[in-house]
């Protein structure tokens, strides 16, 4: 009895503490403190808040699963101590069928439960749109990018970016305007084909808080709309080279007019027509070939 009414007076201080640090959290702690994440505003794109909402609900899972594991094995250790007048080892446990079917059937549960909405969740992320209404087509290269619109007709060549060799400039700083940047109309069911030019590239925009790798010979697919109109930094999430973390670009979601002046400004630069795989630096033709196929 006296063990019993212990653990219930240590167990209500620490409830209470719990309900109050849960109360006291901020937006951004409630998001997982995952990047891209602004109070009251759109969530980047329509998969954004999928993402967080899975990365929140499976770490609430692994805590409560951690707490109770713990709060077993303190409670072991406080109840079942040795005392001073026990002698010898103290009684065994063992072939206990309720606990080993327990210990069995309960973590089974949790992992299939991670498998099915962890399936869920990238059937809806990796569906692709039946008619998107812009299409990109964007090739990763030691080390920048080049990204086609395709429904435009009209293309941009990027370079890798340049440091910022200024004297106030602070160590390792890029001059802005070499950055690599794609456009998006905000609102828009957008279709991004991926494809590498020479090594396998990753296509990371940070605060999509999704990536996907860029295989040679292989065209990938990312499917998204835009919600909230922005400037969002990108980069190379696969090591690719002695330049990889040079491989930086960004991403613009803008409004469908600014969308229409900046391919103009394209046109206007004479930027017509689309890069494709002439610029591949890989050996084995017969993936050229078959890149080129699965692209049309």
């Amino acid at each position: 009895m006296r063990s019993t009414r212990r653990i219930r007076w240590a167990a209500i201080p620490l409830a209470a503490t719990l309900v109050l640090a849960m109360t006291a959290c901020t937006d951004q702690e409630l998001a997982g403190y995952m990047p891209g994440f602004v109070s009251g505003a759109e969530p980047v794109t329509n998969h954004t808040k999928l993402i967080t909402d899975f990365w929140v609900n499976s770490w609430i899972v692994l805590f409560a699963v951690g707490f109770i594991a713990w709060g077993l094995m303190l409670w072991s250790m406080v109840v079942y101590r040795r005392r001073k007048t026990d002698t010898g080892l103290p009684v065994q446990l063992r072939y206990n069928m309720p606990i080993e079917v327990f210990f069995t059937v309960v973590p089974l549960i949790l992992i299939l439960g991670f498998f099915a909405f962890t399936a869920r969740d990238q059937a809806i992320i990796e569906k692709r749109f039946d008619n998107p209404e812009v299409t990109i087509q964007a090739f990763g290269k030691q080390w920048a990018w080049d990204f086609n619109y395709t429904n435009e007709d009209v293309y941009y060549s990027g370079i890798q970016v340049q440091p910022d060799l200024s004297p106030d400039a602070p160590q390792g700083a890029i001059l802005p305007e070499s950055l690599p940047t794609l456009y998006l109309p905000v609102g828009k069911t957008v279709e991004i084909q991926l494809n590498a030019r020479d090594v396998i590239h990753s296509f990371w925009v940070i605060d999509f808080l999704y990536k996907k790798d860029m295989i040679p010979g292989k065209t990938n697919y990312m499917s998204i709309i835009p919600q909230r109109e922005g400037t969002y930094a990108g980069k190379c999430a696969e090591l690719c080279g002695e330049f990889h973390s040079q491989m930086l670009f960004q991403v613009k979601v803008v409004s469908q007019a600014e969308y229409d002046a900046y391919i103009e400004s394209l046109r206007e630069q004479g930027f017509e027509g689309q890069l494709g795989n002439e610029y591949d630096r890989v050996t084995n033709q017969a993936n050229v070939v078959a890149s080129a196929t699965e692209s049309k």
